[in-house]
């Protein structure tokens, strides 16, 4: 499954880098590419710069379209443009997968309308706030609610995509990909442990 994602300036590096790490071991079943709305190197505030190509020239929908997080989600949900690409690129997907903050320009799509979704704890506030008609769970580690996944912050997008592996493969296989890189997976979507009481 080809697997698309979507960036843009102050993009947060594990929010990136940790799915890319998961799925791109598994070169098999994933093929990752990386876009943005100019294409071109994008970077970040760690100094990460990646290489993207532009997202009109994806010719076929895209099966899997992740959106990251980071500071640059604060200027991006107003940013027309990109929201209405993800708007047309989220309706042609099979699955949508958000990290961290991310959560927040699908929001804007108006896609999460009355869709249980989650974001980064830290960030909730801000993010719940771009768009009040999503059924936000502050609790989640990640949600699932059809073809969504959403994610809370930076690590839980590998909790997240290991969730997604083992929803597509089981949870053996899953469990499987988090021992190959000795990371002690989160498997309980619903219990975020970084929520403060």
């Amino acid at each position: 499954m080809g697997i698309a994602f979507v960036m843009f300036d102050d993009y947060e590096t594990l929010d990136v880098f940790g799915p890319a790490e998961i799925f791109g071991r598994l070169a098999d079943l994933y093929t990752l590419k990386f876009y943005s709305l100019e294409g071109g190197i994008i970077s970040n505030r760690h100094g990460v710069p990646i290489m993207t190509e532009k997202l009109e020239t994806i010719g076929i929908k895209p099966e899997i379209l992740l959106i990251p997080g980071g500071y640059g989600t604060r200027k991006e949900v107003d940013n027309l443009s990109l929201i209405d690409k993800i708007t047309e690129l989220s309706k042609a997907s099979n699955y949508v997968l958000t990290v961290c903050t991310g959560s927040a320009l699908l929001a804007k799509s108006g896609l999460l309308d009355r869709k249980r979704a989650t974001s980064n704890k830290i960030a909730f506030s801000w993010v719940s706030s771009q768009n009040t008609n999503v059924n936000w769970d502050k609790r989640a580690r990640w949600a699932i609610d059809g073809k969504y996944y959403t994610s809370s912050g930076v690590s839980a997008g590998m909790d997240m995509s290991l969730g997604f592996l083992a929803d597509r493969h089981g949870m053996d296989f899953a469990r499987k990909v988090a021992n190959e890189i000795e990371y002690n997976w989160t498997e309980n979507k619903d219990d975020d442990n970084f929520v403060a009481e």
